[in-house]
């Protein structure tokens, strides 16, 4: 298991850890298997999407800033709780192929790390698995 650091600079942050992913496999020596990405915090979330156009990002988080407002009256009292919720939307892992040494990915997407409770440091664990 891999253990990146990811700092986030906004409250609310998507960014573009594919170049950590590939490293990732490459420093695993799998050539053909499973990349297990997983984030063990409650504010934060993985995905994969679309990275050509920089509007997919904001969009996504202008739809969840609406669906979840930061503003709710929730009943959590620490003030994030729009973070939890996002964060249980989009998910707190993802599971990629590999082959030939690469992550399995369409022609346009990429890894996202979600920040919603930022900023901090973080931390995204990597699995990889090499087929038999």
């Amino acid at each position: 298991m891999k253990r990146l650091s990811i700092v986030t600079t906004n409250r609310i942050e998507i960014a573009d850890i594919t170049a950590l992913i590939r490293q990732a496999i490459r420093d695993s020596g799998v050539l053909r298997g499973i990349c297990t990405i997983y984030v063990p915090h409650t504010t934060s979330a993985i995905t994969i999407n679309e990275n050509s156009d920089p509007a997919v990002k904001e969009d996504l988080t202008n739809i969840l800033n609406k669906v979840v407002p930061a503003d709710n009256k929730y009943l959590h009292t620490e003030g994030n709780s729009d973070a939890h919720i996002k964060a249980s939307l989009i998910g707190a892992s993802q599971t990629i192929l590999v082959e030939n040494g690469k992550p399995v990915l369409g022609t346009w997407q990429s890894i996202f790390f979600c920040e919603f409770d930022g900023p901090r440091t973080r931390s995204v664990l990597v699995k990889i698995i090499s087929e038999k």
